[in-house]
Parts: structure tokens; sequence; C-alpha cells
């Protein structure tokens, strides 16, 4: 090891790199908001849960063991044959100033954060299904030793790196070992409950929130600016200060062009533009340049991100209908295939050793060799660990976990929105949870409320006929529709949110590529029981507020109602619809 001398750290090298470091730690934030956004809101809490530990666990074991496997070296500078790093458990080694002008604290935060970035990948393929304990066994396995012995071989002066293997900031070192590692335990782990037919077609499982999904990747694209740039470790010097620039550009330009053709693509193929895979192409374009960003020019960056943009829906789909491996979020296409992909394109487009730019394959061929290798490093490893865990602990929960939710099942979470929206009490499956205790200053005491017990009585011959009117129709027409029945004198009024077709059914429609079996559309319910207004006028009058003569118009339904009662004072009958008592 080289040390620089006493005061010879960069204070603009330092900040640099701590701050692409929290850059890097808060993409963290974007992949469990996309993970949670791509999958059922039943099992958001267990998603952010096992985002929140890949951090933890990550940065424990990588300091104890990881590091020193990854960036270790014997007193002479050497490693274990240039296949692993020589170990340094607990950090005990002065790795001060021997990846750049920093201290060796900076530069082992900044590669915690990317460690923990190729562990949080295997989260969203194995979602929803996928023991709590058994993902913490196996995030805690790729962070000891999976990631950081190929890390060593590319980044810890391994032999990859000795070859000429160029992976600036992580394609393959990072993502393609998270995408790889992904596709090994989806595949070992099993398709979702009801993702694929008795024919085998498979069935779209929509995600519950396509907003958290699109606030995860734009955190995402606002932190690889990080990833990348700051892979530099070095802010000093004309040389480095324009080298951050271009990285910027090119990780941008990637990112753009392959956003804008998988919305093209998707377009062309499903019909109109999909937005969840669009998504997936705006990571697809970053993953796929974050191994050439500094060697490749913006027209370079910008042809990579078209070839992302086809690599990723064509190969979601091809892991999705072909190979049968259910992966929730496109985890295997935008990291596994991309960042493979990406590789190999660096040594195409490199502007000085690309075979574009010089005719030479050399450089194209050691990108592919280092791809080859890696990939069968962590399959190999995966294999072997997911079947362990199968074998032992056991890596899927059971079917009526899976029915009933993550969340309740392993972390007894009712909803991960209980705020927003009704918890149903209990499982789905039957038991009930105990209501929870009234806070003193909510306890009713006898003086605000004296019960009063009526007895019910059935009406017997009344001449007033008591009708329920219930009207379905599009959201947008509420307002009207509320208008429309105050005007002909009804006050009181149930509306509901529901969601349902007609016999038409809709035309056919895609969710990231797969064409959904019935289509359920939203509409507003309105609920009214009326006993002096004649239901022929109510009904005309909705009709005619909510006529356009287009299908979706709505229907009316008209039900004769045996009895009403009013719970507060015990009245029935046409009298219980009365307001003045």
């Amino acid at each position: 090891m080289q040390f620089l001398e006493v005061g010879q750290f960069s204070p603009t090298d330092t900040i640099w790199v701590l701050v692409g470091a929290v850059l890097v730690f808060f993409m963290q934030a974007g992949f469990a908001m996309v993970e949670t956004g791509f999958t059922r809101a039943k099992n958001a809490g267990n998603i952010i849960m096992k985002n929140l530990m890949d951090f933890a666990i990550g940065t424990l074991i990588f300091w104890i063991l990881g590091y020193g496997l990854m960036f270790g070296s014997d007193a002479a500078g050497g490693d274990l044959g240039g296949f692993i790093g020589v170990p340094d458990l607990f950090l005990r080694g002065n790795y001060d100033g021997v990846f750049g002008a920093f201290s060796g604290s900076t530069h082992l935060i900044f590669q915690t954060v990317f460690c923990a970035t190729a562990a949080t990948i295997v989260s969203g393929a194995m979602a929803e299904r996928t023991k709590f304990a058994s993902y913490l066994m196996y995030s805690f396995i790729i962070s000891a030793v999976i990631y950081p012995v190929s890390g060593h071989w590319i980044w810890g002066g391994g032999w990859l790196a000795q070859l000429g293997f160029h992976d600036f900031a992580g394609s393959t070192a990072v993502h393609m070992v998270g995408g790889v590692a992904a596709l090994v335990g989806a595949k070992i782990l099993g398709p979702r409950i009801g993702k694929y037919g008795k024919d085998g077609k498979p069935r779209a499982i929509l995600g519950h929130s396509v907003t958290l999904g699109a606030l995860g990747v734009f955190i995402l694209w606002f932190c690889w600016f990080g990833f990348n740039g700051a892979s530099t470790v070095c802010a000093t010097g004309d040389d480095a200060l324009r080298s951050m620039g271009d990285i910027f550009v090119t990780t941008n330009m990637a990112a753009a062009s392959a956003t804008l053709v998988t919305l093209i693509i998707t377009w062309v193929r499903y019909g109109k533009p999909d937005v969840s895979m669009t998504l997936n192409g705006s990571l697809a374009g970053l993953v796929a340049i974050t191994a050439g960003c500094d060697l490749v020019s913006p027209a370079g960056a910008f042809a990579i991100g078209i070839i992302a943009a086809f690599v990723v829906v064509f190969g979601i789909e091809f892991v999705d209908k072909k190979l049968k491996i259910d992966d929730p979020v496109g985890a295997i296409g935008v990291h596994a295939m991309c960042g493979a992909s990406g590789t190999i394109l660096t040594g195409l487009f490199a502007v000085n050793d690309g075979l574009f730019y010089t005719g030479r394959a050399d450089f194209l061929g050691i990108q592919l060799l280092g791809v080859v290798v890696v990939i069968a490093w962590v399959a190999v490893t995966m294999i072997i660990i997911f079947n362990a865990i199968k074998a032992t602990m056991g890596l899927r929960v059971s079917e009526q976990e899976e029915i009933a939710g993550l969340d309740i099942e392993e972390h007894g979470l009712m909803s991960a929105y209980a705020d927003f929206m009704p918890a149903v009490s209990g499982s789905s499956y039957g038991t009930e949870a105990p209501l929870p205790a009234l806070a003193a200053s909510d306890k009713v005491t006898r003086s605000e409320a004296v019960p009063v017990v009526h007895r019910y009585e059935k009406p017997v011959g009344s001449d007033v006929k008591i009708t329920k009117i219930e009207i379905i129709t599009r959201p947008s027409k509420l307002d009207d529709l509320k208008i429309a029945m105050n005007s002909v004198g009804i006050s009181g009024m149930t509306v509901t949110n529901v969601l349902g077709h007609g016999l038409q059914k809709g035309s056919a429609t895609f969710y990231r590529g797969v064409e959904m079996d019935v289509i359920l559309l939203p509409k507003v319910k309105m609920e009214i029981v009326v006993s002096k207004v004649p239901v022929e006028t109510v009904v005309d009058k909705a009709k005619e507020v909510l006529y356009t003569g287009k299908i979706g118009d709505g229907k009316i339904f008209v039900y004769d109602v045996e009895d009403v009662v009013k719970v507060r004072t015990g009245a029935n009958g046409v009298s219980a619809l009365q307001d003045e008592d």
C-alpha cells in the first residue's frame, strides 16, 4: 500500500466522495418506492422493511468482512492470486490515501453504499412471497461474500482489472450482480399465486401505486449523478472536473433516450404508452451507461440508451412469458440484462478503445469475458445459497400467508396505510384483532349519552312506498349528479368509489406487456332512498345529467325497500327517513 503524507488529503476530493456516498445511500429510498409501488398494498410494509434491513445488515457485514475481501492486501500490496482480497476483519488496517486523496473511512462509506445497492436489487424480483428471515440471510451472504469477491476482480485490483476490464461505476459489479442473484432467486422461489394460468399464460398482477413507483424512479435518476459522477473519487484538476461534467451528460443522455424509446416501443406494441414499463426504461438507460459513462461520447450514450430500451422491454417480456419467472418490478430486465448489455456496449462505444472507433475487438473481448465470468460466479454461488436456505429455513411463505399479505403475516402490520384507508380486522382468513382501548379523553361519560333501547316492530300495511335508487356512473359526473339530485329535493345520499365494467369489458389493456384479463374501471356509486320524492323524477333527472350517448354513461338500479330503521331513535318506516326528530 502507498500512503499519503499527513496533511495531503484533499478537502475537495473528500467532500465530493462523501456527497456521492450520501446520494448513493438515498438510492435505497428510490428502490423502496419503486418496489413498493409496483407491488400490492398488502406487502408494502414488508418491502420497506427489506430495503431498510439491506442497508443495515450490509453496513455491518461489509465493515466486518466484505471490505477486506474486496480491497484488502498484504504488506507488499498483493492479494490472494487476483481472486480475492486479503481478509481484514473489522477493518483494522490503515487505508488512508490508498484509493485517493482522502481517508480510509471515506472510502469505506462510499463502497458500503454501493454494496447495499447490489443487495437491495434482489428484493423486488422476489417480492410478495419470500420469508423475511430467509431474505435477511441471503442479503447477509451477498454483502459478505458474493459482491465483494467479484468486486475485487473489477475494482480491487483483481485479475479482471489486470486484464483491462472496465466497469466505471458498476453496471456489472453492482447491478448485474444483483440482477443475476434476483434471477436465480425468483426462479427457485417460483411465481406468485395466480401469476400464471393453467395454460401457462402470464396474468397481470397490478402494482398498487404507480405514483410511488414514479417517485422512486425520479429519486434514482437524481441519485445516479452521484452514483456515476462521484465514482471519479477525485474533484481536483482540470481533467477530473472535465470528466465529472462529461459523466453527468452521458448519464443523463442515456436515461433520457432510453425513456423516450421505451415509451415509443410500448405505444406501438400495446396500443398505449405503458407507464410502469417506461419507468423501467429510465432505469434501464441509467444501468446500461454506468459501465462506460466516463469513456463514451454523448452520441454513444444516446445509442446505449436506445439499445437499453429494447433490451428492457423485450427482456422483461422474455422473462415473464418464456422463462415463466415472476419478477414483479422488472429487476432482472433492468439490472441483469441492461447491466450486462451496458458493459458489453462499452467495448463498442468507448472513444479510445471501442470497436466502432478503433476497429479492434480486444477491448470488447475483455468486456465480454468479464460479463460471462461474473454471471457464472453469481449464478453458481446463489443457486447453492438459495437451495441451502430452501432446504433449511425455507424460502417461501405458505399459501395462506401469501394470500393474506406479508405485512400482517410477517410483521403484524394491519396495513401500511392505516391512517389513510380502513383495514380489515385480522387477516383475510378469519382471525379478529382486539379493538384498541380508548384513551381517557375519548371515553363517553353517562352524562353525555343515555342509551335508549327501542324494540323493533315490523311495519304493517303502510301506504307509502319506500324505494332505493342506485346509480353507477363515471367519477367525473359526480358533482353534476349531486347538484341534480339536490334540485329535485334529495338531500340524503351515500357515495362510494367502486371498480367495475359492463358486458363489453372495454378494449384490450396491457400492464408491463401482459394483457389484463378483466379491466375494472373506476366508477362512483350513489345510493338514495326515497319515499316522498317520486322515483320517476329521480330517475329522469339522473338520466338527463348523465347522458352522453357513449359507452360508460352508467346504470340506474331501482329496488323496493321493506323497511328502514333509524338507529338513534328507533323510528322505522317513512318516519326513519325524516330529520324532524
